[in-house]
């Protein structure tokens, strides 16, 4: 309903429904039927940071100076407005408490905002963080998911009783009205700042229902960690006759949608999995290959990111056909593919084929878990949308190969639990499903009529 009359030219919704901010909260349960709403403090900080914001700015009467989800979760339309809502807000404003990092909606938004700021980073190489957090009420750093943990922000600035108590604290408590308003005036000031420094543009809205949790699975370890490894050539060492504009002096340099990003790919992907709350490292294939023990458990679950022209070079091509060979199916692969790349388009077909020949277990098995990472990745914008995908079918097979540790002190244990970077803090939960089936191609064993077979389908945005 709301996005069907608001996004009718190309997918954007126009500046006047834009909100200036997001705030995100977790909902708190009523403590009984007809008793006092308790997101009422919620609503009155709101209201409160709304006015600060039009006091701030010239935004136009009328215009929509914050959005705040109240009642429309359950209502109709709710996803749709939420997914414009963060495509199109110019800051996220979280409100910290141990019950939003427990909140799988909370994390959610999170996520799709901090996509947004991901991807505007990737295109201008610029850092472009956009999330101004509040202390609802106060958390221990060790609770903190990682996107949370990482984030460079001084609470300190908004005053001691804001950083003891949170904004909870202070708008419970009469005495402290006037730390109350210290804090949401310094609060709106920062969200102003932030938006006339950062700039962030609009995008197209996901689909909010199908979008992963910023902070991770309940009960998974905030330990996760993951590794990237690209396979790809340096400028020094090309096929003869490929460009040089697309590499730089290593395989972490590598930058396949250049010119319409300027960061290389390694490190836009290595934002993408910490926005999934976990601890990342990348490499290159050149430097870890011969390193492999197919015999050793695995550590973590990794993502292998390939450049086709690769298989151009006989010696890489010989150590990924010598990888293919080992079982490793913790290890995902993802083929970035620039249609615009005018060399690669025209040696599309070939190289396609010799990797499918150099990589078949690889390629088959990354079908399986995503048909357009493995058939080729169009843009930025699709990479953000099918990471998460590749990385839980990678975080699933580590589960299912990692070596098994009994539980201190017991020997009888029926269901052994794992206690690595991975591990749980339960039994094991059944494989989790970051998007419905119908969402940017899901899960699938390769027959779906309705998936996507080319990861170029869709490259508007390119």
């Amino acid at each position: 309903m709301f996005l069907r009359s608001h996004l009718r030219d190309g997918g954007r919704v126009p500046a006047s429904v834009q909100p200036y901010f997001f705030l995100s909260y977790a909902h708190t349960p009523r403590f009984g039927a007809g008793g006092p709403d308790p997101d009422m403090w919620v609503e009155r900080l709101f209201r409160d940071l709304c006015s600060h914001v039009m006091a701030l700015t010239d935004l136009p009467a009328g215009a929509e100076a914050g959005f705040m989800d109240r009642e429309i979760r359950s209502g109709e339309g709710w996803s749709e407005r939420l997914g414009a809502a963060l495509a199109t807000c110019r800051v996220f404003v979280p409100l910290f408490s141990p019950r939003y990092f427990a909140s799988e909606m909370c994390g959610k938004e999170w996520y799709a905002f901090a996509q947004r700021a991901i991807h505007q980073g990737a295109v201008s190489n610029q850092p472009a963080e956009a999330i101004v957090p509040a202390l609802w009420v106060p958390v221990p750093p060790s609770q903190l998911p990682g996107p949370a943990e990482r984030l460079q922000f001084n609470h300190n600035t908004f005053g001691e009783r804001y950083v003891t108590d949170g904004l909870y604290g202070l708008i419970k408590l009469r005495g402290y009205a006037e730390q109350y308003e210290r804090a949401v005036y310094e609060l709106a000031k920062r969200i102003v700042r932030v938006a006339e420094t950062v700039r962030l543009e609009p995008v197209r809205p996901l689909d909010y229902r199908g979008v992963p949790s910023a902070f991770g699975p309940t009960g998974s370890s905030p330990a996760r960690t993951l590794h990237v490894t690209v396979a790809a050539a340096s400028r020094h060492d090309l096929p003869d006759g490929r460009s040089p504009e697309y590499y730089g002096d290593s395989a972490l340099e590598w930058n396949p949608y250049h010119p319409v990003a300027q960061r290389p790919i390694a490190y836009v992907a290595e934002d993408l999995v910490k926005n999934l709350n976990y601890q990342t490292s990348i490499g290159s294939f050149d430097d870890e290959a011969g390193h492999y023990d197919s015999k050793q458990p695995p550590t973590r679950p990794e993502i292998l990111i390939v450049d086709r022209w690769v298989v151009e070079d006989e010696h890489r091509r010989q150590r990924l056909a010598a990888f293919d060979q080992e079982s490793r199916p913790w290890v995902n692969v993802v083929v970035p593919w620039n249609r615009y790349d005018h060399q690669s388009r025209a040696k599309e077909i070939e190289l396609a084929r010799r990797l499918e020949e150099t990589l078949p277990v690889k390629m088959g098995q990354g079908r399986a878990a995503c048909r357009a990472a493995a058939n080729g990745v169009a843009n930025m914008e699709t990479l953000g949308q099918i990471l998460p995908q590749v990385v839980e079918a990678a975080a699933q097979q580590f589960l299912r190969h990692a070596q098994v540790y009994l539980p201190a002190g017991n020997t009888h244990t029926e269901r052994p639990r794992l206690l690595g970077p991975m591990g749980m803090s339960g039994p094991p939960a059944p494989p989790r499903v970051p998007f419905p089936p119908d969402t940017f191609g899901g899960h699938n064993d390769g027959n779906d009529s309705n998936d996507t077979d080319r990861g170029d389908a869709d490259d508007s945005e390119s």
